[in-house]
């Protein structure tokens, strides 16, 4: 083992920044760290908090790390916020919410930018889950950026995966049930001192009575204030209780065909420098190529 993944495993978070910064600029040196952490990985409990923009996720993820200090588990935070306009990195939102855990090494907290890529994660954060996971932390949270109806690819990552929902928020279910009501496996109501919060609650649970899960599992529904920290026990009880479940740890190799597949996806188009996209888009666009011939030409080189 390199002298970087040994002063990982054994703590040190010097090397674990340097080596989530590798991740992000997609190094060749994190490829060769992470092959060598990866039998270290698997004993973490990723947890997935996603939901939309305004519903509170972040204060959420604070108040759910300061629980799980308090019962003296290590934690990983990744927080992928939105991509500033201007550099291209992360607006550092959630770190700045979190900000009280700094001092805290049995906390690591990275931001990450979305980077222009869709479903609330940022390009490196099934690297950076592992890279986590490896290092011993007991928990690693993944919070999305506020997604919408069909952006879900925190299912593709997460063993479990809360979805945050408010009150007031239109048509509620119907709202959102085409996409990520559908991968919960915790709803949280949060603000739930708000007017609604019952209405919201019923029509989850007529959703609920309609639809069939594979595992046979039907989504815990709490309430919670998270700005007051109120409820954000009974949400880790209801993770736990799911994650108890042999179907919570038996779809992990469901989970990981998934990954293979978006790593494979990456690694495809990493390959194309992205001056040959913009050719081959004018070369389409002036009717010169068509879009087939151009991609079978890529998959025969590649």
């Amino acid at each position: 083992m390199t002298d970087v993944a040994e002063k990982i495993v054994s703590g040190d978070i010097r090397a674990l920044s340097r080596a989530a910064s590798w991740i992000e600029d997609r190094r060749p040196e994190a490829e060769i760290l992470l092959r060598e952490l990866f039998p270290r990985t698997g004993h973490a409990m990723i947890l997935g908090i996603t939901g939309p923009p305004g519903a509170g996720k972040s204060t959420l993820c604070d108040h759910i790390v300061r629980t799980l200090r308090d019962e003296g588990k290590t934690v990983g935070v990744i927080a992928v916020d939105p991509s500033s306009p201007y550099t291209g990195g992360a607006i550092l939102g959630d770190r700045i919410r979190m900000q009280q855990h700094h001092a805290d090494e049995g906390v690591f907290i990275r931001s990450m930018a979305t980077r222009g890529c869709l479903g609330g994660l940022a390009r490196a954060t099934t690297e950076m889950t592992m890279l986590l996971d490896a290092a011993g932390r007991g928990v690693v949270i993944v919070e999305t950026v506020g997604v919408g109806q069909d952006e879900v690819e925190i299912a593709r990552l997460a063993g479990v995966t809360i979805v945050v929902l408010v009150p007031g928020m239109g048509d509620d279910v119907q709202a959102i049930k085409a996409g990520i009501i559908e991968i919960a496996d915790v709803f949280v109501i949060n603000k739930s001192d708000m007017p609604g919060a019952e209405k919201l609650e019923r029509e989850l649970n007529g959703y609920l009575g309609l639809s069939h899960r594979p595992d046979g599992w039907t989504p815990k529904i709490v309430h919670t204030v998270a700005s007051e920290g109120k409820g954000i026990g009974e949400a880790l009880a209801a993770v736990r209780e799911y994650y108890a479940q042999s179907a919570a740890k038996s779809h992990m190799a469901e989970i990981w065909s998934r990954r293979l597949r978006e790593m494979l996806r990456e690694r495809l188009l990493d390959r194309i420098p992205a001056k040959e996209f913009s050719a081959a888009g004018r070369d389409v666009a002036e009717k010169r190529r068509d879009p087939y011939s151009i991609i079978n030409d890529w998959l025969e080189r590649l």
